[in-house]
Protein backbone atom coordinates (compact mmCIF):
# COMPACT_ATOMS: atom_id res chain seq x y z
CA UNK A 1 0.00 0.00 0.00
CA UNK A 2 2.73 2.25 -0.02
CA UNK A 3 3.69 5.50 -2.55
CA UNK A 4 6.59 5.30 -4.10
CA UNK A 5 7.36 8.83 -6.02
CA UNK A 6 10.98 9.64 -8.37
CA UNK A 7 11.85 12.64 -11.09
CA UNK A 8 14.49 13.47 -13.37
CA UNK A 9 15.72 16.56 -15.13
CA UNK A 10 17.07 15.11 -18.47
CA UNK A 11 19.11 18.33 -19.10
CA UNK A 12 20.70 18.10 -15.34
CA UNK A 13 19.36 21.88 -13.85
CA UNK A 14 19.14 22.70 -10.82
CA UNK A 15 15.04 22.46 -10.23
CA UNK A 16 13.24 22.97 -7.53
CA UNK A 17 13.13 19.07 -6.79
CA UNK A 18 11.62 19.01 -3.04
CA UNK A 19 9.37 20.87 -3.85
CA UNK A 20 8.21 18.34 -7.08
CA UNK A 21 8.84 14.98 -4.81
CA UNK A 22 6.94 16.62 -2.02
CA UNK A 23 3.92 17.25 -3.54
CA UNK A 24 3.76 13.98 -5.18
CA UNK A 25 4.02 12.25 -1.67
CA UNK A 26 1.30 14.58 -0.53
CA UNK A 27 -0.89 13.06 -3.33
CA UNK A 28 -0.07 10.21 -2.25
CA UNK A 29 -0.38 10.38 1.42
CA UNK A 30 -3.10 8.36 1.92
CA UNK A 31 -1.22 5.46 0.64
CA UNK A 32 1.05 5.58 3.72
CA UNK A 33 0.67 7.46 6.85
CA UNK A 34 3.13 6.10 8.78
CA UNK A 35 6.30 7.90 7.43
CA UNK A 36 7.60 9.66 4.43
CA UNK A 37 10.94 9.93 3.14
CA UNK A 38 12.80 11.54 0.11
CA UNK A 39 16.67 10.95 -1.40
CA UNK A 40 18.07 14.47 -3.17
CA UNK A 41 20.92 14.11 -5.86
CA UNK A 42 21.99 18.01 -5.87
CA UNK A 43 24.87 19.44 -7.82
CA UNK A 44 28.12 17.60 -6.99
CA UNK A 45 30.15 18.21 -4.20
CA UNK A 46 33.81 18.48 -3.80
CA UNK A 47 33.78 16.32 -0.01
CA UNK A 48 31.61 13.59 1.88
CA UNK A 49 28.04 14.48 2.42
CA UNK A 50 26.71 12.27 5.65
CA UNK A 51 23.63 12.08 6.62
CA UNK A 52 23.82 10.39 10.94
CA UNK A 53 20.76 9.49 12.99
CA UNK A 54 20.97 9.97 16.45
CA UNK A 55 20.59 7.33 19.05
CA UNK A 56 16.87 7.57 20.43
CA UNK A 57 17.30 9.79 23.50
CA UNK A 58 20.90 11.05 22.77
CA UNK A 59 21.99 14.11 24.27
CA UNK A 60 22.29 16.37 20.76
CA UNK A 61 25.57 18.08 21.65
CA UNK A 62 27.18 15.17 23.37
CA UNK A 63 26.24 12.95 20.38
CA UNK A 64 27.36 15.36 17.82
CA UNK A 65 30.91 16.29 19.91
CA UNK A 66 31.01 12.08 19.90
CA UNK A 67 30.59 11.70 16.24
CA UNK A 68 33.02 14.29 15.21
CA UNK A 69 35.74 12.50 17.21
CA UNK A 70 34.93 9.27 16.08
CA UNK A 71 35.22 10.71 12.30
CA UNK A 72 38.16 12.63 13.39
CA UNK A 73 40.90 9.76 12.51
CA UNK A 74 38.95 8.70 9.28
CA UNK A 75 38.56 12.21 7.54
CA UNK A 76 38.28 15.83 9.11
CA UNK A 77 34.99 17.22 9.46
CA UNK A 78 34.97 20.26 7.35
CA UNK A 79 30.80 21.69 8.51
CA UNK A 80 28.57 19.72 10.76
CA UNK A 81 24.57 20.66 11.55
CA UNK A 82 22.46 19.42 13.59
CA UNK A 83 18.39 18.93 12.80
CA UNK A 84 16.44 16.91 14.67
CA UNK A 85 17.28 13.44 14.84
CA UNK A 86 20.08 14.00 12.42
CA UNK A 87 23.43 15.24 12.43
CA UNK A 88 24.75 16.28 8.91
CA UNK A 89 28.42 15.92 8.04
CA UNK A 90 30.51 17.41 5.31
CA UNK A 91 33.79 15.58 5.16
CA UNK A 92 37.01 16.39 3.42
CA UNK A 93 37.32 13.80 0.42
CA UNK A 94 41.25 14.53 -0.03
CA UNK A 95 41.95 11.77 2.12
CA UNK A 96 39.75 9.68 -0.07
CA UNK A 97 37.75 7.95 2.81
CA UNK A 98 35.44 5.51 1.50
CA UNK A 99 31.72 5.60 2.45
CA UNK A 100 32.37 2.14 4.38
CA UNK A 101 35.02 3.57 6.27
CA UNK A 102 32.94 6.44 7.12
CA UNK A 103 30.35 4.37 8.40
CA UNK A 104 32.14 1.92 10.33
CA UNK A 105 33.75 4.46 12.36
CA UNK A 106 30.51 6.18 13.58
CA UNK A 107 29.29 2.45 14.17
CA UNK A 108 32.15 1.48 15.69
CA UNK A 109 32.29 4.92 17.96
CA UNK A 110 28.78 5.60 18.79
CA UNK A 111 26.61 2.37 19.71
CA UNK A 112 23.12 3.09 18.33
CA UNK A 113 24.13 5.76 15.58
CA UNK A 114 22.75 4.65 11.92
CA UNK A 115 24.22 6.13 8.74
CA UNK A 116 21.35 7.17 6.49
CA UNK A 117 23.56 8.08 3.52
CA UNK A 118 26.64 8.93 2.22
CA UNK A 119 27.51 10.19 -1.05
CA UNK A 120 29.18 13.68 -3.45
CA UNK A 121 25.34 14.06 -4.28
CA UNK A 122 22.91 11.85 -2.05
CA UNK A 123 21.08 13.35 0.96
CA UNK A 124 18.34 11.20 2.74
CA UNK A 125 16.17 12.99 4.70
CA UNK A 126 13.17 10.51 6.33
CA UNK A 127 11.04 10.26 9.64
CA UNK A 128 7.77 8.98 11.06
CA UNK A 129 4.96 11.02 9.91
CA UNK A 130 3.03 12.31 7.01
CA UNK A 131 5.14 13.97 4.25
CA UNK A 132 3.46 17.36 5.63
CA UNK A 133 5.51 16.53 9.00
CA UNK A 134 8.86 15.85 6.52
CA UNK A 135 8.05 19.12 5.26
CA UNK A 136 7.65 21.03 8.78
CA UNK A 137 10.58 19.43 10.32
CA UNK A 138 13.00 19.90 6.87
CA UNK A 139 11.55 22.25 4.60
CA UNK A 140 11.75 19.47 1.60
CA UNK A 141 10.21 22.11 -0.27
CA UNK A 142 13.18 24.71 -0.67
CA UNK A 143 16.11 21.77 -1.97
CA UNK A 144 16.74 21.59 -5.49
CA UNK A 145 18.93 18.92 -7.36
CA UNK A 146 18.66 17.57 -10.71
CA UNK A 147 16.72 14.03 -9.72
CA UNK A 148 15.37 11.89 -6.84
CA UNK A 149 12.87 9.88 -5.51
CA UNK A 150 10.17 9.39 -2.40
CA UNK A 151 8.48 7.55 -0.23
CA UNK A 152 5.06 7.20 1.89
CA UNK A 153 4.94 4.01 3.84
CA UNK A 154 2.75 1.71 5.42
CA UNK A 155 3.67 -0.86 7.33
CA UNK A 156 2.17 -4.19 7.25
CA UNK A 157 4.86 -6.66 8.61
CA UNK A 158 8.39 -4.39 10.25
CA UNK A 159 8.56 -1.68 12.91
CA UNK A 160 7.48 2.31 12.44
CA UNK A 161 10.47 4.23 13.03
CA UNK A 162 13.19 6.29 10.86
CA UNK A 163 15.54 3.27 10.57
CA UNK A 164 12.50 1.15 8.81
CA UNK A 165 11.29 4.14 7.16
CA UNK A 166 12.24 4.89 3.11
CA UNK A 167 14.17 5.52 0.80
CA UNK A 168 17.19 3.27 1.84
CA UNK A 169 20.48 3.74 0.88
CA UNK A 170 22.58 1.41 -0.53
CA UNK A 171 24.88 0.73 2.47
CA UNK A 172 28.81 1.00 1.07
CA UNK A 173 27.85 2.24 -1.75
CA UNK A 174 27.91 6.42 -2.22
CA UNK A 175 24.87 7.82 -3.56
CA UNK A 176 22.78 5.13 -4.48
CA UNK A 177 19.03 5.02 -2.91
CA UNK A 178 15.94 2.88 -3.52
CA UNK A 179 12.50 3.19 -2.48
CA UNK A 180 10.14 -0.19 -2.75
CA UNK A 181 6.79 -0.73 -2.77
CA UNK A 182 5.15 -4.60 -2.57
CA UNK A 183 6.65 -7.47 -1.29
CA UNK A 184 10.02 -9.49 -1.90
CA UNK A 185 8.70 -13.01 -0.80
CA UNK A 186 12.27 -14.57 -1.00
CA UNK A 187 13.40 -11.64 1.56
CA UNK A 188 14.45 -14.34 3.74
CA UNK A 189 16.47 -16.62 2.31
CA UNK A 190 18.53 -13.78 0.31
CA UNK A 191 18.89 -12.08 3.38
CA UNK A 192 20.63 -15.51 4.43
CA UNK A 193 22.82 -15.52 1.68
CA UNK A 194 23.95 -12.01 2.21
CA UNK A 195 24.63 -12.12 5.92
CA UNK A 196 26.54 -15.53 5.22
CA UNK A 197 28.61 -13.39 2.90
CA UNK A 198 28.85 -10.38 5.76
CA UNK A 199 26.40 -7.90 4.53
CA UNK A 200 24.78 -6.15 7.58
CA UNK A 201 21.14 -5.45 7.72
CA UNK A 202 20.03 -2.71 9.51
CA UNK A 203 16.36 -3.19 9.67
CA UNK A 204 13.54 -6.07 9.47
CA UNK A 205 12.32 -4.31 6.56
CA UNK A 206 12.38 -6.04 3.53
CA UNK A 207 12.69 -3.72 1.24
CA UNK A 208 16.02 -3.15 2.72
CA UNK A 209 17.26 -6.47 0.12
CA UNK A 210 17.26 -4.62 -2.86
CA UNK A 211 20.06 -2.04 -1.76
CA UNK A 212 22.10 -5.02 -0.29
CA UNK A 213 21.38 -6.98 -3.32
CA UNK A 214 22.62 -3.95 -5.84
CA UNK A 215 25.77 -3.41 -3.57
CA UNK A 216 26.58 -7.47 -4.34
CA UNK A 217 26.06 -7.46 -7.60
CA UNK A 218 27.86 -4.51 -8.01
CA UNK A 219 31.14 -6.19 -6.15
CA UNK A 220 30.46 -8.83 -8.68
CA UNK A 221 31.42 -6.45 -11.31
CA UNK A 222 28.04 -5.80 -12.80
CA UNK A 223 26.85 -2.40 -14.10
CA UNK A 224 24.00 -1.25 -11.75
CA UNK A 225 21.70 -1.06 -15.04
CA UNK A 226 22.59 -5.04 -15.19
CA UNK A 227 21.89 -5.73 -11.59
CA UNK A 228 18.73 -3.43 -11.93
CA UNK A 229 17.77 -5.70 -14.96
CA UNK A 230 19.35 -9.35 -13.08
CA UNK A 231 16.73 -8.47 -10.14
CA UNK A 232 14.00 -9.28 -12.13
CA UNK A 233 14.87 -13.03 -12.06
CA UNK A 234 16.52 -13.07 -8.72
CA UNK A 235 13.09 -11.35 -6.53
CA UNK A 236 10.50 -13.12 -5.88
CA UNK A 237 6.77 -11.57 -5.33
CA UNK A 238 4.95 -8.56 -6.43
CA UNK A 239 6.67 -5.45 -6.33
CA UNK A 240 7.64 -2.21 -7.67
CA UNK A 241 10.91 -0.10 -6.85
CA UNK A 242 12.87 2.68 -8.08
CA UNK A 243 16.92 3.28 -7.80
CA UNK A 244 18.56 6.45 -7.92
CA UNK A 245 22.08 7.11 -8.07
CA UNK A 246 24.54 10.28 -8.79
CA UNK A 247 23.45 10.03 -12.86
CA UNK A 248 20.51 8.99 -13.15
CA UNK A 249 17.21 6.76 -11.99
CA UNK A 250 15.75 3.75 -12.78
CA UNK A 251 12.42 1.58 -12.04
CA UNK A 252 11.92 -2.18 -11.80
CA UNK A 253 8.29 -3.93 -11.82
CA UNK A 254 7.91 -7.45 -11.15
CA UNK A 255 6.74 -10.25 -13.84
CA UNK A 256 3.39 -10.25 -12.42
CA UNK A 257 2.73 -6.59 -12.63
CA UNK A 258 0.46 -6.60 -9.90
CA UNK A 259 1.93 -3.12 -7.96
CA UNK A 260 0.94 -0.26 -9.82
CA UNK A 261 3.61 2.04 -11.46
CA UNK A 262 2.87 5.41 -13.77
CA UNK A 263 5.15 7.08 -15.68
CA UNK A 264 5.41 9.97 -17.39
CA UNK A 265 7.95 11.15 -19.79
CA UNK A 266 8.72 15.01 -21.59
CA UNK A 267 11.78 16.09 -23.68
CA UNK A 268 13.03 17.44 -20.31
CA UNK A 269 12.14 15.31 -17.63
CA UNK A 270 10.67 12.06 -16.68
CA UNK A 271 8.56 11.45 -13.22
CA UNK A 272 7.19 8.61 -11.86
CA UNK A 273 4.56 7.37 -8.71
CA UNK A 274 2.50 5.01 -7.48
CA UNK A 275 -0.30 6.81 -8.79
CA UNK A 276 -0.93 9.30 -11.67
CA UNK A 277 -2.72 11.92 -9.34
CA UNK A 278 0.19 12.56 -7.80
CA UNK A 279 2.43 13.29 -11.22
CA UNK A 280 -1.08 15.34 -12.19
CA UNK A 281 -0.45 17.50 -8.78
CA UNK A 282 3.02 18.15 -8.95
CA UNK A 283 3.53 18.60 -12.59
CA UNK A 284 -0.21 19.69 -14.44
CA UNK A 285 -1.46 17.89 -17.36
CA UNK A 286 0.59 19.03 -20.54
CA UNK A 287 1.86 15.15 -20.72
CA UNK A 288 0.76 11.40 -21.26
CA UNK A 289 1.26 8.99 -18.82
CA UNK A 290 0.97 5.10 -19.01
CA UNK A 291 1.75 1.85 -16.86
CA UNK A 292 5.20 0.08 -17.87
CA UNK A 293 4.35 -3.81 -18.68
CA UNK A 294 5.49 -5.94 -15.96
CA UNK A 295 8.64 -7.49 -15.98
CA UNK A 296 10.61 -4.60 -16.94
CA UNK A 297 13.47 -2.48 -16.30
CA UNK A 298 13.94 1.30 -17.85
CA UNK A 299 16.68 3.48 -16.61
CA UNK A 300 17.25 7.05 -17.70
CA UNK A 301 20.66 9.39 -17.36
CA UNK A 302 21.08 12.87 -16.37
CA UNK A 303 22.08 15.45 -19.17
CA UNK A 304 21.66 12.96 -21.25
CA UNK A 305 18.44 13.97 -24.41
CA UNK A 306 17.71 10.07 -24.65
CA UNK A 307 16.87 7.64 -22.01
CA UNK A 308 18.70 4.08 -21.84
CA UNK A 309 16.05 1.04 -22.06
CA UNK A 310 15.90 -2.45 -20.92
CA UNK A 311 13.38 -5.16 -20.24
CA UNK A 312 12.33 -8.38 -20.99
Amino acid sequence: MCGIVGFLDKRGSERPLGQVLLSMLEALGCRGPDSAGVALFGEHRPFWVVQMKLPEGADQARAVLSTLESLGGISPVLRHQATGAYVRLELDAKQEPTAIDAEKSVLDNFPGSEVVSVGHRLEIIKQVGSPASLEKDHRISARVGSHGIGHTRLSTESRVDLSHSQPFWAHGVPDVATVHNGHVTNYHKLRRRYEQKGHVFHTDNDSEVVGVYLRDRLAAGLSLEDALRSSLDDFDGAFSYLAAWDKGLAYVKDRFGLKPLIVAETDDWVALATEEVALRRALGRNFSAVEPAPGTMRSWTVGQAAPQTAGR
